[in-house]
């Protein structure tokens, strides 16, 4: 039987509306609710999931949950500030629980050592949103189906070197609101010209406006069909980093790690070969992705896990306190360039 978190109502006190006092002016009091009546599942605590972690923490959600079986290591330690140096071999999620906590003693910051492989399905269904970092493409796909099927949103990220990704899911429905200039329309006078009668916009106003959009799941946005008339006419405007991230989910697939500096020789050549068969199984043009990317998407690299987590923050923060539209429903980083990119794939 699934045990399912009865869902509080939030209330926030005059200590948080002190502390929260700035987010408050920014987004409102409901929003700050929201967040603070929400409780997160991140997985993975690589420089990503600090970086994640750190924003949601001093957003002010209720609770989070730090999930990483794996052990400190020296590109743990130069990749995410959260582990201290002294804490080499330990586990990684136990590591980052202190300094964690520090940054926001109102929010529950919890530890779990297990393999977010090993976890059962009733495990995720606690949580508000769910956010995996580091995780294998299967893994990523049943978790996002499973909480779909919940409507608990569902948030994926990785950084590979100077690349770095984000997808959401926010379900079939996902209402928020948005604020726009408010349109000031004048009284008539007969001895205005024509452009007084239009209607003029005012930025010192704004009105509130309900939305929705509609999210498909991980697994559809992965399978699109290229040989479709709609799809080979949109290759052109397709960013490049779409077909990467098959690449390098590839390569995790079948390494059960990410690209290595202390095997560069050998997972070279992986990469070349996994990107011949990734694009001839998506009967795409080989000439898509050229070798340059092979050597840009070796380890966690900071400033990219900085900019992306940023991002993938932000739309967790917007998710669950349904303010301003959500990126639907990628985005792709590249430190190359210095540019990111929000698309959509999937089903329309």
């Amino acid at each position: 039987m699934i045990h399912m978190i009865e869902k509080e109502d939030p209330v926030i006190s005059e200590e948080e509306a002190a502390q929260y006092d700035r987010q408050i002016r920014l987004w409102g009091l409901d929003a700050q609710k929201r967040l603070r009546g929400s409780r997160v599942l991140l997985a993975g605590l690589g420089g990503l999931g600090a970086e994640v972690a750190k924003n949601l923490i001093l957003a002010g959600v209720k609770g989070i949950t730090l999930l990483d079986h794996e052990k400190v290591s020296e590109e743990s330690c130069r990749a995410q500030f959260l582990v201290p140096v002294t804490t080499r071999g330990q586990n990684r999620a136990r590591a980052s629980q202190e300094r964690a906590q520090n940054l926001n003693p109102m929010v529950e910051v919890h530890a779990d050592t297990d393999r977010v492989e090993d976890k059962p399905d009733e495990f995720f269904l606690q949580f508000d949103t769910v956010c995996l970092t580091g995780c294998s493409r299967d893994l990523m796909v049943r978790v996002d189906q499973l909480c779909s099927q919940h409507n608990i949103k569902v948030f994926c990220g990785d950084v590979y070197g100077y690349y770095g990704y984000m997808f959401c899911n926010l379900g079939k429905e996902h209402n928020y609101v948005e604020e726009k200039p408010k349109v000031v329309k004048r009284p008539a006078d007969p001895s205005d010209g024509p452009e007084a009668k239009k209607a003029k916009v005012d930025p010192s106003e704004t009105t509130v406006v309900k939305k929705t959009a509609s999210f498909c799941t991980l697994k559809e946005a992965l399978e699109v069909d290229w040989t479709s008339e709609k799809a080979k006419a949109g290759l052109k405007r397709t960013p490049v980093d779409y077909f990467l991230l098959h690449v390098l989910l590839k390569f995790r697939t079948d390494k059960g790690r990410d690209p290595d500096p202390q095997s560069y020789a050998e997972d070279s050549l992986l990469l070349r070969q996994i990107r011949d068969d990734v694009l001839d199984a998506l009967a795409v043009s080989g000439d898509l992705l050229n070798d340059d990317f092979i050597s840009f998407c070796f380890s966690e690299m900071s400033p990219v896990c900085a900019v992306v987590g940023g991002v993938l923050g932000q739309e967790i923060v917007k998710a669950l306190s349904q303010r301003d539209a959500p990126h639907r429903n990628f985005f792709f980083f590249d430190a190359r360039k210095g540019n990111g990119i929000v698309d959509y794939f999937g089903p329309n």
